[in-house]
Parts: C-alpha cells; sequence; structure tokens
C-alpha cells in the first residue's frame, strides 16, 4: 500500500512546460489559451447544488471563497483579507477585501456569503452539500426544519464583516472554507431570477475566470476575469472545457492537439503513454464503489451484499483492467491521512479478503434466510465512461466465475444517473467519492443516514453516533479512533462494495507550465501559463 506524507497529499505540482527554446516566439506572442475535457457536462454550475467533481472543476475556477488554495496546496485566505479567530476557538470574524468584486463589476458584500451560506442550508434549496455546514452553530437544525435561521451563526455585521460562529472548535475550518459549497453567491441576482446559473449570460462569479459560454453538452468556456482582485497571477485568457466521454476519441484529440490535457486514458494506450513527457499519475483521495441499495432484492440481505464484495478480484481489475496504478480497496477511507499512529489505512487495516469458495456459500446462505431457490435478477447500473463500462464487464464476468450469477448492465449519461441513484432507482450502483479534504470523516460522511449522498438507504445509529462524537473530540488520538470504530461498523454491514482507490492519470501539453494537480480536485490553472506552440 502506498505511504504518501500530508504535505505530499495536499497537493502536487507539475510544472509540464519547455523553456528550451522550442517556443514559437515571445510569451507576448503566444495566444494565452488552454482546451481540456470535462468528459461530461456539468450537472449544476450553482455552488449550493453542485455535487459532483466536473462541476466542482469549473465552478473551482470561476467562484472564490473567504479561503482559498496556494499552489502547495495550503488554505489561504482568498476574498477575505484578514480573520480573527476568538479564543475558545469557535467564533471567525473575516474582513473582506476593498477590491473583491463580482465579475459584473459590483462589490461582493459580506451580506452575499451570509446570503449564500444560508440558502445551502434553507430546506427549500435541497442542497445535498449542506451536512458540510453542520459545524456552524444552529446550522444543522435549521436545515432540518428544527430551528430558525435567525439562530444560524454567520453574520453580516457589515458589508465587509462577517462573523461565523462555531458550535464547537474545528481545526481544518480553513480547508472546509476553501470547497464549493461556501463559495458567496450575488443575492440581488439570485433573487431576481432562479435560474440564473443555467446558462453564461445570466451568470455571475468573484473568481479568477468568468463564464463566457455554455454550449450544453458541447463545450464550457471560461475567460480571466477583469475583475478579480488577484488577476495579475492569472496567464491564460480562455479555458475551454470540452465534453467528450468516450476516451478512444479524447485520446485522438489530444493526439492532434485539439486537446491540451486529459484525464483517464484508454486502458490500451496506458503501456506506451507511461513513457512519455506528457504523462503523469496524481493520487487522489478517493475510492470508486458500487453501492448497494439495501431496500432493493437481493441486497436487502447482509450475507448476499457480503457474497458480492468477495466474490470480486481487486487485484485483476487494477492490474489488467484499469492500470493506472490504483490501490485495490478493502475498506473506504483510503491512503494518505497521517495519524498520530501513522496512516489511517495501515492502522485501521483491511476489513476482508476476496475469496471465491466464501462468497458462494454467503450467497447460498443468504438465498437460504431468505428463502429463496433463485435469485432475484441484478443489474448492475453506471454512468456512461470506458473505464466505468470495462470495470463493469469485468465484474460482471467475475459474479459469473465465482458466484454462477448472472448480471445486467445499464448505462446512463451523467446527469441523468445522478438523479436516477438518487431516486434508489437501482440495485447495484457505480459511485465514486472524492474527499474535498484530505480527512476520514469527510469520507465516512458519505454513508450518514441522512446524508443526501447516501443513496443505499442503509442507516445505522450506532455508525451516525460514532460520527458526530469524532466531530467534537478534541483530542487527535481519541478523534481517529472514533472514526476507525465508525468505518468498521459500516464494513461489517457493506451496504457499498469498494472497488480501489483512485489514482488520476493525465496527458498534459508540454507547451504549458504551472499547472497544479490536487488530491482532491481536478487540475488548477489560475497559475497555467503557455510558454510555447
Amino acid at each position: 500500500m502506498k505511504k504518501w506524507l500530508v504535505g505530499m497529499l495536499i497537493l502536487v505540482i507539475v510544472a509540464a512546460g519547455c523553456s528550451n527554446g522550442s517556443s514559437g516566439g515571445s510569451g507576448a506572442d503566444i495566444a494565452q489559451e488552454i482546451t481540456v475535457n470535462a468528459m461530461s457536462e456539468p450537472p449544476d454550475l450553482d455552488p449550493a447544488l453542485a455535487t459532483d467533481t466536473t462541476s466542482g472543476w469549473v465552478l473551482d475556477h470561476v467562484f472564490e471563497g473567504l479561503y482559498t488554495k496556494d499552489e502547495s496546496g495550503n488554505p489561504v485566505l482568498g476574498a477575505a483579507e484578514n480573520v480573527d479567530v476568538s479564543e475558545d476557538g469557535k467564533t471567525y470574524t473575516f474582513t473582506l477585501r476593498d477590491d473583491t468584486k463580482w465579475s459584473d463589476g459590483s462589490n461582493v458584500t459580506a451580506q452575499d456569503f451570509e446570503y449564500g451560506w444560508k440558502r445551502v442550508l434553507n430546506p427549500d434549496t435541497g442542497s445535498s452539500f449542506a451536512f458540510y455546514m453542520y459545524y456552524i452553530k444552529g446550522a444543522e437544525a435549521y436545515n432540518k426544519g428544527d430551528g430558525a435561521v435567525e439562530d444560524v451563526g454567520i453574520t453580516a455585521q457589515d458589508d465587509k464583516t462577517l462573523v461565523v460562529e462555531l458550535g464547537a472548535p474545528l481545526g481544518y475550518f480553513d480547508e472546509l472554507l476553501t470547497m464549493w459549497t461556501f463559495y458567496p453567491v450575488k443575492q440581488e441576482l439570485v433573487e431576481e431570477n432562479s435560474a440564473w446559473s443555467a446558462e453564461a449570460d445570466t451568470y455571475v462569479s468573484n473568481g479568477p475566470f468568468k463564464l463566457t459560454k455554455w454550449a450544453h453538452d458541447s463545450e464550457v468556456v471560461i475567460e480571466k476575469n477583469e475583475n478579480y482582485w488577484d488577476n495579475s497571477v492569472v496567464k491564460l485568457d480562455k479555458v475551454t472545457y470540452k465534453i467528450v466521454n468516450d476516451a478512444t476519441t479524447y485520446y485522438q484529440m489530444f493526439k492532434t492537439n485539439e486537446l491540451d490535457l486529459i484525464q483517464t486514458l484508454p486502458s490500451d494506450v496506458l503501456d506506451q503513454e507511461k513513457e512519455s513527457e506528457e504523462y503523469s499519475e496524481v493520487p487522489y483521495f478517493g475510492t470508486y464503489m458500487y453501492m448497494f441499495n439495501v431496500e432493493k432484492e437481493p441486497f436487502t440481505n447482509e450475507k448476499i451484499r457480503r457474497a458480492f464484495t468477495l466474490a470480486v478480484d481487486r487485484e485483476t481489475l487494477t492490474q489488467n483492467v484499469t492500470k493506472s496504478g490504483e490501490t485495490p480497496a478493502y475498506a473506504f477511507v483510503p491512503p494518505g491521512v497521517e495519524t498520530p499512529e501513522g496512516d489511517f489505512r495501515e492502522t485501521g487495516g483491511e476489513y476482508f479478503e476476496e475469496d471465491g469458495a466464501e462468497a458462494k456459500r454467503l450467497l447460498e446462505e443468504g438465498m437460504e434466510e431468505e428463502g429463496w431457490t433463485e435469485l432475484p435478477e441484478v443489474s448492475i447500473s453506471y454512468n456512461t465512461a470506458e473505464n466505468n463500462k470495462k470495470i463493469a464487464e469485468a465484474v460482471q464476468a467475475m459474479y459469473k466465475d465465482n458466484l454462477g450469477v448472472d448480471v445486467k448492465l445499464e448505462n446512463q449519461e451523467w446527469k441523468t444517473y445522478l438523479d436516477t441513484t438518487q431516486q434508489g432507482n437501482f440495485q447495484m450502483a457505480r459511485m465514486g467519492w472524492i474527499g474535498v479534504l484530505v480527512d476520514p470523516v469527510v469520507i465516512l460522511d458519505y454513508y450518514l443516514g441522512d446524508s443526501p449522498n447516501n443513496r443505499t438507504n442503509w442507516v445505522n445509529e450506532e455508525y451516525d453516533q460514532l460520527m458526530a462524537d469524532a466531530k467534537v473530540e478534541q483530542d487527535p488520538e481519541a478523534r481517529y479512533e472514533l472514526l476507525h470504530q465508525a468505518e468498521a461498523v459500516l464494513m461489517e454491514d457493506l451496504p457499498f462494495n469498494p472497488i480501489y482507490h483512485y489514482t488520476n492519470n493525465y496527458l498534459t501539453s508540454q507547451n504549458f507550465e504551472n499547472i497544479v494537480y490536487p488530491v482532491n480536485r481536478y487540475p488548477y490553472l489560475k497559475w497555467a501559463e503557455k510558454v510555447s506552440e
């Protein structure tokens, strides 16, 4: 299992440029534009409603929170120029920059932050990521309909001063505030037009870039925001996100210079590309899995869920199918979190071993418990992408070989797929979960009983209580022990089938420098520069 230092986990920076005189002219002669591949249509560019990494990739470039990340991945002040923290660590007083502006030139105010955050918490908004704000005083009660918005600890004292009150001190609050859920939105705009985020011509943001074109299912274009307070560090004038989900097609587009950066290479070209200077692999703090719908037969039975988990050969999948350096997953939390006892994953260990014979026995026992002489028909759902298809086909073959079960495969485009799984219309469905912070709690939060992201219908009161206790525990050793206990409960009930912990692979044109590759986001282009043609 890989060991990564925390500093390496926070960010990997690849300066993939040429400075050997290959440039066709001076920097002023080079068009500062880059074309990347988003692979799928962003489902939602509203910070309150976005839940996926594709939408987040765009949002992280067109918005900025009170904190942002520097080139080394550390949280630094962004839209705020100063913060005062109370002695007890529970009250943060932020002062906004005088030159923090919206892309339309108007001032960003503390009221915009208050409005934006309370909009996330408003039950009527339906934000799936509202639970990330539950650390704020009164936030959970308001979001669940048990409290008033007036009791939420988010207050704009004036145009430049925002006071945030927490229920308990939180050591990583600064990093939490870098995620898109905590971005401001322009109150006047949002209240006038509920569809403000659906098209480029009605979109207003406050980040280093602004949205200038959204040709749905084709491309998204962002351009340098001249009103961004730190625009002098932004070298690119234009970023185009193409939407091409066929891996062979976007690989060929890279080879013909139609794309400057692609990720998730076709598996059949990986071996040849690994020797290329354009190739890179970056640890990605997340887990690829199949969710079980515990209210849909046959996965109502724990032994059958375990049988389907033990029947998958993860080494074969990662070595022969995905082939990108992924780590087989025998738990939920990925490697990379340093604790007082060492890496969280190594100290927590593995929770099961692949065993076809044991899987077959468990399947038979589960069927007997349910009184089934024939297993109900099983289907695996996945969102359209070459990698997902190949993995599903391999898993399908393993279930046939190890369990004697024929499973059907069903695929949908990403936005439709998110709706389908949210509605619970699946038996077994592919999903990936990336930690917005490099911390076990943001991974394990996925399976909280009241988490809108938990599509399995699995609820365990012991698990929820352990997670709640961990979030207020101030002693690091005790906190991590509670998180280990929570993961053990999750892995006992197995409402999901972990497959592997991610590694992202990229091909990046050597014409660019200073592209940043975070371990929990897609490439960040704020400092990127084209240095040659």
